[in-house]
């Protein structure tokens, strides 16, 4: 095959092809290849890898639930909207006191935004947060926010699969006390006082959200959680979204209904924005098309690790090297940013149960159509189980694992060449250990680390 080119002619004169100087060894000094041995790929290796990176990476597939996912003006008005931190309410925790680390100072209002824990300039990642492992938003998160570069190519998404579609997911973030700490009630009067127009030109009149009326108008200092307790829960009243006998629950009936649309539409739209997001090609996808030279040897002999030894595409496959499917690895739980530790996260186990659940998913009325992606069963193999990361760009991330624990390629490397933790953790571990040497460990970190790609746009960046 012509991207097997490269690979082939140097098949013919050596068991491997790169950077390996040539001429023999000068006599009395050691052999290089006992240090640095050729890469033997062999035709399944080959045809493996081939699948990993196919001539063109595949954009996003249609979202069925989303009939503006690929509308290009959506796009635009959910990147303003990805950048906007009008729609948050108080910051709670005392650990924000102004400094690098935080969004402002416990008190403000307006300043969480998606863009403050997924920064655009380090791959969507948070890289703010001190210790770089959970983040910090009006409150402390228990998990690690995961980048969003080829987000479009998940049809279940988080950690856990708490929300089928980038449409209900933004209801997570601006509800949550820990995040923007705001209700749905808010965030659609922002909508109507500062983007009704675009809005408008998109997804058609707004409902008057002016109206005193019918629509009490929230403040961002009257919106969301007051304090929270040491589990970070909300210990006063949420104004403004379901079930907390607030503001919303006060409305009509399809005045309800019609304050959720706006919001759904604002997920609709981020979401488009979203699928915009890409790590894009690395020098792994040049040395499979043919570029034999794009690769060291240490690069290639990790590559092979990766289809064969260490098993890493049993679960990291397809050209995002992600089955998109939940796993538990036998991680228990450790201290992160810190202080915390949350030893009773079920996993998948309970987010694909709250997605079943959600009025919002893709079975009901906000969704555009349903092409079957929420599980209709939850076997108990989910306990403990969290979604396989995507791995391009994954050299980008500032700490790995759910919970931000592992905070290198070559921590995570070990922890899955051992096989995981012993005990401790829910649900039963799916690894086993691999009896990887060092220098192979090395191998993988290295293959690992050439996965990187340009990264999306220089103008998806920042707002338009």
């Amino acid at each position: 095959m012509r991207v097997w080119q490269g690979l082939a002619l140097c098949a013919i004169f050596a068991s491997g092809c790169g950077n390996r100087a040539q001429g023999p060894t000068a006599p009395g000094q050691p052999d290089a290849t006992v240090d640095d041995p050729d890469p033997v790929f062999t035709p399944d290796a080959r045809a493996a890898l081939a699948v990993l990176a196919p001539s063109a990476l595949p954009a996003p597939g249609p979202d069925t639930s989303n009939r503006w996912a690929d509308d290009p003006k959506a796009a635009l008005f959910g990147r303003r909207l990805f950048f906007e931190p009008g729609f948050s309410g108080k910051l709670l925790d005392g650990d924000n006191d102004g400094s690098v680390h935080a969004l402002g100072n416990k008190g403000d209002t307006g300043k969480v935004s998606c863009s403050g824990c997924h920064l655009p300039m380090t791959a969507f990642t948070d890289t703010r947060s001190i210790q770089q492992q959970t983040s910090l938003a009006a409150g402390w998160g228990l998990r690690r926010a995961p980048s969003l570069l080829d987000v479009g190519q998940s049809r279940l998404l988080m950690w856990d699969g708490r929300h089928d579609a980038m449409y209900n997911q933004v209801f997570g973030p601006i509800e949550s006390p820990v995040e923007m700490n705001s209700s749905r009630l808010f965030a659609a009067e922002r909508v109507f006082v500062a983007h009704r127009a675009e809005y408008e030109a998109i997804f058609g009149a707004m409902p008057p959200l002016d109206d005193m009326t019918r629509f009490p108008q929230l403040t961002a200092v009257q919106t969301g959680c007051d304090m929270l307790d040491a589990s970070l829960k909300c210990t006063a009243a949420m104004r403004g979204q379901p079930g907390d006998g607030g503001a919303y629950d006060g409305l009509s009936q399809a005045d309800r209904d019609a304050v959720t649309r706006v919001v759904v539409n604002v997920g609709k739209a981020i979401g488009a924005y979203e699928r915009l997001l890409t790590c894009g090609s690395s020098k792994f996808d040049r040395f499979v098309r043919g570029d034999a030279t794009a690769l060291t040897r240490a690069e290639q002999r990790g590559a092979i690790l990766f289809v064969g030894k260490g098993h890493c595409n049993d679960c990291h496959k397809g050209p995002f090297m992600s089955d998109e499917k939940f796993h538990d690895v036998g991680l228990k739980p450790g201290l992160v940013a810190t202080v915390f530790l949350d030893m009773n996260d079920l996993g998948a186990s309970q987010g694909l149960m709250l997605a079943q659940a959600d009025p919002l998913n893709v079975k009901g009325a906000y969704s555009d159509g349903d092409d079957g992606r929420l599980p209709s069963a939850i076997g108990p193999e989910m306990s403990g189980a969290f979604r396989t990361p995507r791995l391009r760009c994954v050299a980008k991330r500032p700490s790995f694992m759910h919970t931000g624990q592992q905070r290198t390629l070559d921590d995570v490397v070990a922890f899955f060449n051992r096989g995981g933790d012993a005990a401790g953790y829910p649900g039963t571990n799916e690894l086993k250990s691999l009896g990887l040497s060092l220098a192979e460990r090395n191998d993988l970190v290295a293959f690992l680390k050439a996965l990187d790609g340009p990264g999306p746009a220089a103008e998806l960046l920042a707002p338009p």
